[in-house]
């Protein structure tokens, strides 16, 4: 029971203030129940949920509280919606990741989660060895994406209207980004192995993982083989990345030729050729237009090594061109 001059106050608020102002009174008093439903009955817009309801509620570390009253009020949270993603975009805007990835998680948005946890597992990463420590992510992502499945499996037998609020991805969707996490991981256990080893010779500013677009997975596949003890050691995680999201294969294995001749291992680029021809799907011409790729960029190959992979070549139209 509030006292008459909080009565006051409310009436006098709901006469002639804002919904803002008296959302923000009821906030004040501690009566989070009471600004919600005059949210919800006002039909108010999100910035008034943002502004009034949960930037107060984080900041007063009382999230939480806000999210137990949103379910207490509808389970289903469909009647928050449209506040809960104007929420989750704020957050982002603001670069509050953390907040972001619990809210989520309350809102059972796995989808979106998921693709939370590929930015904290990301972000700020210098080498494999800092993404080698963060690959608790890439766990989290697999668990999301499989909850996600089960869910969908389990309302489609159901007639129940679609939730309309969380992200939807096709169940054929989720297996590929899963296959992907997987993929990753091996690629992290290979690379941080390779850079605490030393046999990691490549800095680039920028991290390549499989989460970016194909240009950074070509980079991947480039990355894994480079960064072995020797080319066959990496190329089959390579071989399974350019399979799987159908790189240019030719293209990675020519700009792999051509670290190799700048590092003078002419040897590795034999051994890269006889990899290519062994793994089955390359074209009659892939190893020639690799070796060629290689030789119309460098001159001053030794010419003994320059013979040998001359020789490696099938074509013998090819070989006598050069």
């Amino acid at each position: 029971q509030h006292n008459s001059y909080y009565q006051e106050c409310l009436f006098y608020l709901h006469s002639y203030g804002t919904n803002l102002a008296i959302i923000s009174f009821y906030m004040r008093h501690d009566c989070m129940r009471e600004a919600l439903l005059h949210l919800l009955n006002k039909e108010s817009p999100s910035e008034l949920f943002i502004e009034g309801i949960f930037i107060p509620s984080y900041e007063g570390g009382k999230l939480h509280m806000l999210e137990n009253l949103l379910e207490t009020i509808d389970p289903g949270l469909e009647s928050w919606g449209v506040y809960l993603i104007a929420a989750c975009k704020y957050l982002q805007r603001k670069n509050y990741y953390h907040i972001l990835y619990e809210l989520q998680q309350f809102m059972k948005d796995h989808v979106r989660a998921a693709m939370t946890c590929i930015r904290f597992f990301t972000h700020g990463a210098k080498s494999y060895t800092e993404l080698g420590g963060k690959q608790t992510w890439l766990l989290k992502i697999k668990d999301h994406l499989k909850v996600y499945l089960q869910e969908v499996s389990r309302s489609s037998g159901r007639k129940k209207m679609a939730c309309t609020f969380r992200k939807k991805m096709s169940a054929t969707d989720v297996s590929r980004h899963i296959n992907t996490v997987d993929l990753q991981m091996e690629v992290t256990k290979f690379l941080h192995r390779c850079e605490s080893s030393g046999t990691s010779q490549m800095t680039g500013s920028s991290l390549p993982t499989l989460f970016g677009n194909n240009n950074m997975k070509m980079d991947v596949a480039c990355k894994v083989m480079l960064e072995g003890k020797n080319i066959e050691e990496g190329f089959g995680i390579a071989f399974r990345v350019l399979q799987d999201f159908q790189l240019e294969a030719t293209d990675v294995y020519s700009k792999v030729a051509k670290q190799l001749v700048k590092r003078q291992k002419y040897s590795e680029i034999r051994q890269l050729l006889k990899c290519v021809n062994e793994s089955g799907v390359a074209a009659k011409n892939d190893g020639d237009n690799i070796i060629l790729n290689c030789l119309n960029e460098f001159k001053n190959i030794p010419a003994e090594d320059l013979d040998n992979l001359i020789q490696d070549m099938d074509s013998d139209e090819n070989k006598v061109s050069k």
